[in-house]
């Protein structure tokens, strides 16, 4: 039975306009297909995106999808689950048999681990569920971007106040001192620093950081935030690794 999603799936607009601004744009303005059968949501994400300088082409079905696709490249797939020809895990399906590796973020009502990893495991590279906060939705996209915009060799350090991050040797240095970290404290600060100034959702730094889809115990993540303060805060160093309430991290300097 399909289920067919509504304007009342998603928050009310008056939600989506307060919204957290972080102090990291998008670098560069990227091509983005959105697919979704319903119009309203369609136009939303298009305008929302489109405000953030990225150039939207829209699609309500997956034969008008996979025609789109096949006459331009996209840099990311905003991809309903549900649409009235076929589903779009077969989109994703048909786009990943054809060699085509645009990262596709995949929204949907369906929520069970057994899905998420149906979703995952036919070649969808993140999974959002309705209803979700269009700031989150924004959030993955720049996410998958910025993975695809740069290989990890090419960036060997990160450097966020007195912190610097040595990629190449796994070493962290903070006021001129060595900063041991466990593998995991390593890659959590690794990516939030690297997304320094932007408000990340928990789950999107759950699946990041501990893989997808994350299924453990989402307090994992704050008691490791609270692992990495102990060592990042030693004489006085001010705070970089902030909560922010209700959504999840930001790694800063406060001015």
């Amino acid at each position: 039975m399909r289920i067919r999603t509504t304007t009342r799936s998603i928050p009310p607009r008056s939600r989506y306009d307060q919204r957290i601004r972080s102090s990291k744009v998008t670098e560069t303005t990227a091509q983005l297909l959105v697919v979704d059968d319903d119009p309203d949501l369609l136009d939303l994400l298009i305008e929302e995106l489109g405000n953030d300088g990225h150039r939207c082409t829209k699609a309500s079905s997956g034969q008008e999808a996979l025609l789109e696709m096949r006459q331009t490249e996209f840099d990311l797939v905003i991809l309903d689950w549900n649409l009235p020809d076929f589903e779009g895990v077969e989109i994703c399906q048909r786009m990943r048999k054809s060699q085509n590796t645009t990262p596709v973020l995949m929204l949907t009502a369906h929520d069970s681990v057994i899905d998420r990893v149906k979703a995952l495991d036919i070649g969808a590279d993140d999974y959002l569920t309705k209803p979700f906060e269009i700031e989150e939705l924004k959030a993955r996209a720049r996410a998958q971007l910025r993975r695809t915009s740069y290989s990890p060799q090419q960036l060997q350090s990160l450097e966020l106040g007195q912190l610097h991050i040595d990629l190449v040797s796994h070493s962290v240095r903070q006021n001129n001192q060595d900063i041991h970290l466990s593998q995991r404290e390593f890659k959590l600060l690794t990516y939030l620093v690297e997304n320094s100034g932007e408000v990340l959702p928990r789950q999107q730094i759950l699946e990041s950081v501990w893989g997808k889809p994350f299924i453990g115990d989402p307090n994992t993540l704050d008691v490791y935030v609270g692992y990495l303060r102990k060592k990042l805060e030693q004489n006085g160093i001010p705070r970089i690794l902030h909560t922010v309430r209700g959504v999840g991290y930001v790694a800063k300097i406060d001015q």
